[in-house]
């Protein structure tokens, strides 16, 4: 009888505590940034999203990262309709980190960490400047200069600063809870 891939009981609570994290640490743990072109924040959840990925995995972190974030999505009706995108985006973050994680073969381990959330952070930047462009363009009705300059000039900035906050709580997290967690066979 072939055996299914499915998540042990231990996993999927791991993937549920930390959806809980990056709901409470993106919705709660933030900084609220004025902007002419809607809200915006500096937070603390994409940390939780890049952590996710890098002790559970790629696809238990993307799953935890994305439904996080969709729910943070969804308890805010400037936010609800796009509740899919977050999802995909943050998913996409946390999956790129992990597959990097698992991929690079380092002697040097915390490097590994830091260029696998490196690669997660940036990941989604890229996704986050190409959604607001295409929403400037086709959702605002901007022409495609002027939804690339405001994106370039407005969100950018707020997202990079976002992605280094995030590479670097997450790295340093990881390389303190990762020898505890394993020790309490909480991960293996």
């Amino acid at each position: 009888m072939k055996q299914q891939n499915r998540f042990s009981a231990k996993t999927l609570a791991l993937i549920g505590v930390a959806t809980a994290l990056v709901f409470v640490l993106t919705k709660f743990v933030s900084i609220p940034i004025p902007s002419a072109i809607g809200k915006t924040a500096i937070h603390v959840g994409n940390a939780m999203c890049l952590l996710s990925a890098l002790l559970l995995g790629p696809v238990p972190g993307a799953l935890a990262a994305g439904v996080g974030s969709a729910l943070v999505d969804l308890t805010d009706p400037v936010w609800a309709a796009e509740f899919w995108i977050t999802f995909i985006n943050k998913a996409a973050m946390a999956l790129v980190a992990g597959l990097c994680f698992q991929a690079l073969k380092l002697k040097n381990k915390p490097l590994r960490v830091w260029l696998a959330s490196l690669f997660g952070a940036l990941t989604y930047c890229a996704l986050y400047v190409v959604k607001n462009v295409l929403m400037g363009h086709f959702v605002r009705g901007f022409e495609w200069k002027v939804a690339v300059v405001e994106t370039m000039t407005l969100k950018l900035p707020v997202t990079l600063v976002n992605a280094v906050i995030a590479t670097v709580c997450a790295s340093l997290l990881y390389l303190a809870m990762k020898p505890a967690l394993t020790k309490a066979h909480v991960l293996e």
